[in-house]
């Protein structure tokens, strides 16, 4: 009886670090669907069993059957090919049977007169399979962190030495019961031996699941920040192209007024009053704020509206542009990149004490749509796996969301990106291609 048992809780734990193992490499063809993950574990923990007990006397046909199994479940768990499935089968069997048999030659190297003492015992081979099925745990989990999709949610390091920590005080324990099993004197010492082992192995899976659910709920509040600042920007430059509206339609009306004007005093032959009269309103046109036209009214609101404000702000704004017109960029990919761009290149400025300018580039070139922005920093920045970081916590929130956003953006268009730094100046360069 306490062979099923045992049988069966490893056979759970090797099923659950297999799922853990295929997840690196596919999304799940069903999201947040609980029953359905628990019909793909329950299918394999049974299927599998049901194999080994009915062919454990042929290995390799077992191993066969057992890689064929595991890769058709994944195969309907996850959105990948079966081909693709076998061979990642084919690998975690093979990661599986060579963590077995390196723990069972460590132990037996490092403790063969406890193997001696408990040759008539059950107990050591028990907790020598339960240390080799919590270092492949923690294999897979480093499998995960390394190579994993998108789609899971993105692990720390502070994450990663959580994770890994339990697996190793695991580890220890049980080696320590390996070590104290020769002076197993009853069935009831025995049993306590294995509840402890079988309870870590369990509380492993409960440590990671926390976790993830943990970060996944981060990943959320990270995504609903990214959305409402998003929103927000995108307010405030619709709220701009608004005003420019409304400012239009005020010029069109003194233009209608000021043609009038010109139209009495032609007639009436004021020439005098004419000639400064049309002065004056020469020397308001050209104190108009829209300085920069680029065929493109939503390119040309954020522009000026930036334009204004690093006049305000006593910022030098260098900017090379060309017809905009036809862009490939959608209004609002637009907003979220020019806004976030210069937004965090103005803040940037605001914190030099000498140099403040921003160098702009945004140009039709060939098949593509290249936008550029380089602009001054003071103090400490660090661009860490496509992320701004620097010494103050706001600020590497503010900038890392709204970079984000901009990488959101270029990947759905299918462009590249360049992003870097120099000690003195901040560069983050655009290409989205026409499609």
């Amino acid at each position: 009886m306490l062979d099923y048992i045992t049988g069966v809780g490893l056979t759970i734990f090797e099923m659950v670090s297999c799922k853990i193992f295929f997840e690196a490499f596919g999304k799940k063809r069903k999201e947040k669907d609980f029953f359905w993950e628990s019909a793909v574990v329950s299918g394999l923990i049974l299927c599998v069993y049901t194999v080994v007990l009915l062919l454990y006397k042929w290995f390799f046909i077992k191993q066969i059957v057992i890689i064929v199994i595991i890769a058709g479940i994944m195969t309907l768990y996850l959105n990948i090919r079966f081909g693709k499935a076998m061979i990642l089968s084919i690998l975690f069997e093979g990661l599986l049977l060579s963590i077995d048999y390196f723990t069972l030659w460590l132990n037996v190297t490092l403790f063969n007169s406890i193997a001696e003492i408990n040759e008539s015992q059950n107990i050591w081979g028990y907790l020598v399979e339960v240390l080799s099925k919590i270092i492949l745990f923690m294999v897979v989990v480093a499998v995960r962190k390394r190579i994993g999709t998108k789609s899971l949610p993105l692990m720390a390091k502070r994450e990663w030495l959580r994770v890994v920590l339990f697996p190793v005080f695991s580890i220890f324990t049980v080696i320590a019961l390996l070590i104290t099993s020769g002076n197993i004197e009853n069935q009831r010492q025995e049993s306590v031996f294995l509840a402890i082992a079988f309870c870590l192995v369990g509380m492993n899976l409960v440590v990671f699941y926390m976790i993830e659910d943990i970060l996944k709920r981060e990943n959320k509040i990270c995504e609903n920040e990214i959305f409402r600042i998003q929103v927000e920007n995108q307010t405030n430059m619709y709220r701009s192209i608004s005003e420019n509206f409304d400012k239009q339609r005020k010029r069109a009306h003194e233009f209608k007024n000021q043609i009038m004007c010109i139209e009495s005093l032609l007639s009436k032959k004021n020439y005098g009053e004419l000639e400064e009269y049309v002065r004056k309103v020469s020397g308001r046109l050209s104190a108009e704020p829209d300085y920069i036209k680029t065929n493109n009214i939503i390119v040309n609101a954020i522009l000026n509206n930036k334009y204004q404000e690093m006049l305000d702000k006593k910022i030098l704004f260098i900017f090379k542009i060309n017809d905009l017109s036809g862009l490939n960029i959608s209004d609002e990919d637009i907003v979220v990149i020019l806004s976030n761009l210069l937004n965090n290149a103005i803040e940037a400025c605001e914190r030099c004490r000498d140099r403040k300018y921003v160098k702009m580039k945004f140009m039709k070139e060939n098949d593509s749509t290249v936008i550029s922005v380089r602009n001054p920093y003071e103090g400490e920045l660090i661009i860490t796996d496509g992320e701004i970081q620097t010494s103050k916590k706001h600020e590497t929130a503010e900038h890392g969301v709204g970079i984000k956003n901009i990488i959101d953006v270029i990947e759905r268009y299918q462009g590249s990106y360049v992003m870097r730094n120099d000690g003195k100046e901040f560069y983050f360069s655009i290409m989205i291609p026409y499609c």
